[in-house]
């Protein structure tokens, strides 16, 4: 007798190309994240983006988390009264502001960035489709521009996430930054203290946790260390070299003996 010939049915054809797809997928997730982990540039950029976020929410979400109203709009707006809602919800606002605190936290740290940048997907999600449903006139904006960052920060830590998502193939390496891309010493120590100024303004502006005129100099802190970290990269765009390895002064010289 002949063996019985079996059509392929119309789901096992189904499946296979969606694999075949989400390889393909994969593949260019793969391609993109080992380019942009090669690039020193890159790097110092999802630093500054990281920190972004860290300063905009640890600040805000402690005003949650002690039982603050975050804002004094009137309650005959809707968005005043949307806020007073949540506030008056105890528990809720709490745990809001908790989130937002341990999602910002963990950014920080580089052990645990990736937790971070998942746990602040749900959270810029909801901001962003809340400010579309209410009129927060430019703010959808702002907070598109943020899931737009967390994105990227997921898309930097993709081979990470690549088992949650059911990626086939195993684990995949040499998608670490080069270590001669990394922040010296001075340059770290940049990042460190203008992240430290930044949310200690921020918190200040919201919660009064010291003096008003400790504002100027956290201000002027926070805007010293922005402008090395920005010459940091101008200087390693200049010299083709990692920044947190030259000299300011040495790019200086070379691009005007370059001149």
């Amino acid at each position: 007798m002949t063996p019985e010939f079996r059509r392929p049915t119309r789901t096992g054809s189904f499946r296979r190309a969606a694999v075949a797809r989400a390889g393909r997928l994969d593949a260019v997730f793969l391609r993109w994240q080992r380019s942009a982990r090669s690039d020193a540039f890159l790097y110092r950029f999802t630093l500054a983006t990281r920190v972004l976020l860290v300063v905009a929410f640890i600040p805000t979400g402690l005003v949650k988390l002690l039982g603050r109203r975050f804002t004094t709009m009137s309650l005959d707006y809707p968005i005043g009264a949307f806020f007073e809602t949540l506030y008056r919800s105890g528990l809720y606002w709490h745990f809001i502001g908790a989130g937002q605190v341990v999602a910002g936290l963990c950014l920080l740290v580089p052990a645990t960035a990736t937790l971070g940048a998942v746990l602040f997907f749900p959270i810029l999600l909801n901001i962003f489709v809340i400010t579309l449903s209410y009129d927060f006139h430019f703010t959808p904006v702002v907070t598109g521009l943020m899931l737009l960052a967390n994105l990227y920060l997921l898309g930097w830590d993709y081979d990470r996430l690549r088992p949650i998502l059911g990626a086939p193939g195993g684990a995949v390496g040499g998608l670490a930054a080069p270590r001669e891309h990394r922040l010296g010493r001075a340059e770290w120590a940049t990042y460190v203290v203008g992240t430290a100024a930044a949310v200690s303004l921020h918190a200040n502006m919201r919660l009064g946790l010291f003096p008003r005129w400790w504002s100027v100099p956290l201000l002027l802190a926070g805007a010293a260390c922005a402008v090395v970290a920005v010459a940091y990269a101008w200087a390693l765009c200049r010299s083709g070299r990692p920044a947190g390895r030259v000299a300011l002064g040495e790019a200086g010289g070379s691009a005007r003996g370059a001149g």
